[in-house]
């Protein structure tokens, strides 16, 4: 397992398979072990799969406090400069599609094209961002453990959880997992992002936006505004599954993103300094 220094954090990612490359970037309060059967596809369908922790997550170094969206954005570049790489699919889940908007805010040139699974653009309401800070106490508090078992069925469909124990079991091992200071520092920081709708019609590059059909946390509503917003966009919804569609249906969803990655033009030079 490969590891990088950005700043003070050592971030730990998986480089898997040769091309173009497609960056995979996780959400809360998981790891990028959620990408594995993406990673396995893309590695053996003629792409670069690089799947970092973001800092406070899985074997990355623990960030306490607050960390915005757009330190895990900087990382992202940071680790893309150290790999070579100028250019990349971006691909994001949840919090890590909201990392996938700043990163485009922040780095639109270095975009070939956006994944947006299961994510949303608005920022949080009063009431919301409350919330957030007041989950972060418990999490310092209390642990994940009981956090990890009450957001799980809002985190899988009830038929996941029904038919595919192990899919449930593995997400709610992920969730245990996390460090509570990491996970507390997302979720403050979180709550102060941007509202990034007024972002999605500057974004010329493709864009495919998926939704779980049963997603409770980022419905289909949500993806519908991201789906308008951006004028390249392809919306998919993936029957069977919530909030996680790419382990609880990942067929279905690696189905969409080979699709739509053969849909790509060509890329250009991916090398800096190319």
């Amino acid at each position: 397992m490969p590891r990088w220094q950005s700043g003070t954090a050592a971030i730990a990612y998986d480089d898997q398979g040769e091309g173009s490359p497609v960056v995979l970037v996780h959400g809360h309060p998981l790891d990028r072990s959620m990408w594995q059967p993406q990673i396995t596809w893309l590695a053996g369908h003629g792409f670069r799969a690089i799947a970092p922790d973001l800092r406070g997550y899985g074997q990355s170094s623990v960030q306490s406090g607050s960390c915005t969206l757009d330190v895990f954005a900087r990382d992202i570049a940071g680790l893309l400069d150290e790999l070579g790489l100028g250019q990349a699919v971006i691909c994001g889940l949840s919090m890590g599609g909201q990392i996938a908007l700043e990163f485009t805010r922040l780095y639109p040139g270095r975009v070939r094209a956006l994944v947006l699974a299961d994510t949303s653009a608005p920022a949080d309401t009063e009431d919301g961002a409350r919330g957030r800070h007041a989950t972060a106490d418990r999490l310092l508090a209390d642990g994940m453990a009981g956090y990890a078992a009450e957001v799980l069925p809002k985190m899988i469909s009830a038929r996941t959880i029904a038919r595919q124990p192990s899919v449930a079991a593995r997400v709610l091992e992920m969730m245990r997992a996390a460090d509570p200071a990491g996970a507390a520092a997302a979720l403050r920081g979180r709550s102060a992002r941007p509202d990034y709708r007024p972002l999605l019609p500057a974004i010329t590059v493709p864009a495919l936006v998926v939704v779980g059909a049963e997603d409770e946390f980022t419905p289909l509503p949500d993806a519908r505004v991201l789906a308008a917003g951006i004028a390249r966009s392809a919306l998919t919804v993936v029957p069977g599954a919530g909030h996680l569609p790419n382990l609880e249906q990942p067929g279905t969803f690696n189905h969409a993103l080979a699709d739509f990655l053969a849909g790509l033009t060509p890329a250009g030079p991916a090398r800096i300094g190319a």
